[in-house]
């Protein structure tokens, strides 16, 4: 009789365990999948056309270049800086017309289906909100369109233009940006044999000659040559010029921090500062000193 109650209390106990998880099942399985409360933060609305070609142009940037999970806030400030980009560029040749090929990521609404797959209602929604809440924004700088430049992340600051492009530009300076070593990736080690750095630099004799104030390598000693930080980036396809070497037998590590140039506004940076409680335009004036907004005619 003991044995008989104790198998009836292990199969009530089993059931009252499995049923949950049978009903979850039965009603869509474990799908990595998107909250449902978050989902109806955007409605269909949300995903209407945009009122010019240039706010889908917009909406297309922000697709591309910045990660869709980042806080509206930052997709609003990406938005800005990404029609202030194009604005500058279309006023530089002259045309009313939307140039595609400027030196800004782009994709379609139909390669934004592809990557997001079955989430692309949610995400496609967000970044058109963003962009639809700033529509017809841009940044300027007395009275001109900026060049608003920005990166995935900085190595704790960003850099100032004048030590990257060799020009000054005043809304371009260094500013703190610290949260970005938080960022995923911010430590990166990459290894090259002599050959290869005796191939791309013409010598395996190097030394850093001097850093800039935010940290990136101004000059590097490579034998008899002194290269810019940015050159020996390009050279060995770094993800920084933030970077540290270390000599390990017969191969040579790069440490780099951070990701891209590290002129403008860092996304990441961005992310963080969103999350923090800024707005878009907050967010802008950190990393665009001095600038205002302006409404396009």
């Amino acid at each position: 009789m003991k044995r008989l109650l104790g198998l009836l209390f292990f199969y009530i106990l089993l059931v009252v365990l499995l049923l949950p998880l049978a009903v979850t099942f039965l009603c869509g399985g474990f799908r990595r999948d998107l909250p449902r409360e978050t989902k109806a933060l955007y409605g269909t609305a949300d995903l209407a056309p945009l009122e010019s070609e240039l706010e889908e142009y917009v909406a297309g940037v922000v697709a591309a270049e910045m990660p869709a999970a980042f806080h509206e806030e930052a997709l609003k400030a990406q938005a800005v800086a990404a029609r202030t980009y194009q604005v500058r560029q279309m006023q530089a040749a002259g045309t009313d017309s939307v140039l595609y090929d400027v030196g800004q990521a782009y994709i379609t609404t139909e390669e934004q289906k592809e990557k997001w797959g079955e989430n692309y209602s949610f995400y496609g929604a967000k970044i058109r909100k963003a962009v639809r809440e700033t529509a017809g924004e841009i940044m300027v700088y007395e009275g001109e369109p900026i060049l608003a430049a920005f990166h995935a992340q900085s190595a704790g600051k960003t850099e100032d233009a004048v030590q990257v492009w060799n020009s000054d530009v005043p809304y371009l300076k260094s500013v703190n940006s610290s949260e970005d070593k938080k960022a995923p990736q911010h430590e990166i080690t990459v290894t090259f044999s002599m050959e290869e750095v005796k191939e791309k630099l013409g010598s395996t004799e190097l030394s850093v000659r001097s850093r800039t104030d935010a940290g990136y390598v101004s000059e590097l000693q490579a034998g008899e040559r002194i290269l810019s930080g940015r050159e020996v980036r390009e050279k060995l396809g770094l993800r920084s010029a933030s970077f540290r070497i270390e000599k390990k037998g017969e191969d040579f590590c790069f440490t780099t921090h951070g990701y891209g140039h590290g002129v403008g506004m860092s996304q990441y940076g961005a992310s963080f500062l969103a999350e923090e409680g800024k707005t878009y335009r907050e967010i802008l004036r950190h990393y665009y000193s001095g600038v205002e907004f302006q409404m396009l005619e």
